[in-house]
Formats: C-alpha cells, sequence, structure tokens
C-alpha cells in the first residue's frame, strides 16, 4: 500500500514534467524509498508554488488596488488581531499537514531491521577510498572484502592535462555489486576520519564514523550502474573519493560472488608460486599508480613537506625489511596508513619491487626483489 501511494504522489506532482525539467530536478531514484521521497519532494516544491502564488498575488493586487495614482489613502491603523491570528495559525496548519508524510517516511527509512533474505554489507571510509564486507559470505573465516579506488587518471584531475571523461571521479576498480529485489542493509562507519556514504538514486545518506556504525537500508528495484560520492569534507582527497554500486540479477549476482571465491582461493596458491621480476614490476605499476601516486607522484618524488620521495630512498633501495614493515603497520603520527588490509600479498610484494626497480632506484642501491612468500613471512612472524 505504501509503495502505492509513492508512485501515487509521483504521478500526480510530475504528470506534466518534460525530460529537460527532470534534468533539473532530484532524481527519481531506483527503489521504493526514493520514490517517496522524489513524491514528498514534489508536494512540498507545489504547496511552495501555491504559498509564493497565494502571497505575490495579494502583493501584486494591493500594489495595484491602492496605487497613490489612483487616488487611495492608506488605511491608518496599528494592530490587527484578526490577522495577526490568522497569519499565526494557518501556517502553523500547513507546517503539521508538511510534516506528516514528511514524519511517516523518515521513520520508515530509519527503520534498520534486518528482513528476511536479506544481506549485510559493512561499508568501511578510508583516507580516500571505500572498503566493503559481505558479512553473509565467507571466504575461509574471514567475510568477502575489497577495497573501491577511484581509477580516474591523475593527468586528467591535475593541472586539466586531459580530456575529462563521462565518468571524471566517478570510477572506480572494483565496484559494489549487489541483487536486485533484494532487502540490503549497510552498517557503515570508519577507519580514520568522518566520511560520509551518498547515493542519491537509492535516498540513501549517512556519515561514517569511527567508533560507530550507523544504518541504512534499501531494496533496488532496477539494474544497472549507480553512482555517488563521499559527502563529507574528509581530507585533502575528498573530492577523488567515490561510489560505485552495480545492481544485478540473482543469478548474476551469485556468479559473481563465486568468481571472487574463486579468485580467493588462487591467492594462497599465487603467494607460493615463483614469479619473475619482469610479472612483478608490471603488477607492481598498476598498484602502485592505483594506491600510491597520487601521495608519492608518478616519478616517487613525493610532495615535500606532506609525503617524502620515494626515488633515492634509504630504506627503498636498501631496507626491504623496514619497508615490508612500514607497508604492513602504517607510520603512527603521519598519513602513511597500514595497507594490511588493502593489499594482499602479492599486490604488497609486487609494489615494494616496483619501487626498488624504478626510478634508479635500483642503479643506486640494492636490486634485490620482494617475494609474496616475504609478506607472508612477515605475518606468520607478526602472529
Amino acid at each position: 500500500m505504501k509503495k502505492e501511494i509513492g508512485l501515487f504522489l509521483v504521478f500526480l506532482f510530475s504528470v506534466n514534467l518534460n525530460a529537460d525539467w527532470l534534468d533539473v530536478n532530484m532524481p527519481l531514484g531506483v527503489t521504493d524509498i526514493s520514490v517517496k521521497v522524489f513524491g514528498i519532494h514534489m508536494l512540498m516544491f507545489w504547496i511552495m508554488v501555491a504559498i509564493g502564488a497565494v502571497v505575490f498575488g495579494v502583493l501584486f493586487y494591493a500594489m495595484w488596488r491602492y496605487r497613490r495614482s489612483n487616488h487611495k489613502n492608506a488605511a491608518q491603523f496599528e494592530e490587527n488581531h484578526k490577522l495577526e491570528i490568522a497569519w499565526t495559525i494557518v501556517p502553523t496548519i500547513l507546517l503539521v499537514l508538511m510534516a506528516l508524510p514528511a514524519s511517516s517516511l523518515l521513520k520508515e527509512m530509519y527503520d534498520h531491521e534486518a528482513e528476511e533474505g536479506g544481506i549485510d554489507i559493512q561499508v568501511i571510509g578510508w583516507q580516500w577510498k571505500w572498503q566493503y564486507k559481505y558479512l553473509d559470505e565467507r571466504v575461509g573465516s574471514k567475510p568477502l572484502s575489497f577495497f573501491s579506488n577511484l581509477t580516474t587518471p591523475q593527468e586528467q584531475y591535475e593541472f586539466n592535462q586531459a580530456t575529462k571523461t563521462e565518468n571524471y571521479l566517478l570510477e572506480v576498480d572494483e565496484e559494489l555489486v549487489v541483487p536486485i529485489n533484494t532487502p540490503i542493509r549497510f552498517l557503515i562507519t570508519s577507519n580514520d576520519v568522518i566520511h560520509s556514504w551518498y547515493m542519491s538514486d537509492f535516498a540513501v545518506k549517512q556519515d561514517a564514523i569511527p567508533g560507530f556504525i550507523n544504518v541504512a537500508k534499501t531494496t533496488i528495484n532496477k539494474p544497472g550502474i549507480y553512482r555517488g560520492n563521499c559527502t563529507e569534507l574528509c581530507g585533502e582527497r575528498h573530492a577523488y573519493m567515490p561510489i560505485v554500486v552495480r545492481a544485478v540479477t540473482e543469478e548474476e549476482y551469485q556468479n559473481w560472488l563465486q568468481d571472487h571465491r574463486e579468485t580467493a582461493a588462487q591467492l594462497a596458491f599465487l603467494t607460493e608460486r615463483e614469479w619473475s621480476q619482469d610479472e612483478l614490476f608490471a603488477q607492481g605499476k598498476e598498484v602502485y599508480q592505483t594506491r600510491c601516486a597520487a601521495c608519492h607522484q608518478v616519478n616517487g618524488q613525493g610532495i615535500p613537506g606532506f609525503y617524502p620521495a620515494l626515488a633515492g630512498s634509504d630504506v627503498v633501495m636498501n631496507d626491504k625489511f623496514k619497508q615490508i614493515e612500514i607497508l604492513m603497520e602504517g607510520i603512527r603520527g603521519s598519513q602513511m596508513q597500514s595497507f594490511a588490509e588493502q593489499l594482499n600479498e602479492v599486490e604488497m610484494a609486487a609494489v615494494i619491487t616496483f619501487t626498488k626497480l624504478s626510478w634508479d632506484n635500483n642503479k643506486m642501491g640494492s636490486s634485490e626483489i620482494v617475494i609474496p612468500k616475504d609478506i607472508v613471512d612477515y605475518k606468520n612472524v607478526d602472529t
């Protein structure tokens, strides 16, 4: 019944809107809640239009009817109790009538109880990326988890060195994949500072606060790719923290889950196999450009006073164990995060090898590479 009321509101208040107007209006969205939000939005809009028409109509009529050129003299009075009561009671009644449907919708939006057949996804904000954990899907003893990073080339947003693409600053290396027609609960938190997970097409916006879990629920009705942003000023790269959700059918979702289970199972084999220097360098270059170049720069020179240079670094060239420790543990009191959860053993070994062999580091120091087994050994000792 509630869905039908929401659809009726949308039809009633947007029936005359053409495509051009919808382009500048708020999006209709692809969930039951977003449809109802749009209906409430249009209801309030037309109420405001009606109020404006009445107020300005009376104003313009009074200006015309009692204009000086019409030989009218203004009435002399100090107060009018009936008028004062009217302009207090009428707006109060209007506000109450407007608040009733809005409050009912807010109550529905903040109903966070789990639903039968639904899935729970933990959303964790990091500077400046999102981590997603599928709490109902296990890979070994841990939930299925991955990070979603911006993939827009740096040349597009640094000094306008390249033509911007259609999804400028709204493209990631791994999308959040969810099934349609399935209740989804997002358990939203943060690992560092306050972020905010916002998807306008779902009518979902929740702050990600360290130490707290905020909940948002949705059911997506239509397959597609939907894009959002972090809407909390979370640091210098706040604008480079997009959200991309791909909604698929249940069959496609199950296939995607199976692919990720197989990928996780293959990782154990990959850590044990022999890797050539060229293989590690190629994969490390890709990881570096996605995860490290924004701070340490493509040329490895860093940003003086903020991010240290990796080109010519004594640690990078000569102390692989220290470099592994820095990536695994981070550096307290600095912006260097721990990448223990963000990179797997192969990615971490590859990116360390890439930094050792790039920018003439291999000519000035040791050219010793790091293999995935080195990362596994570090984790075992640390455990």
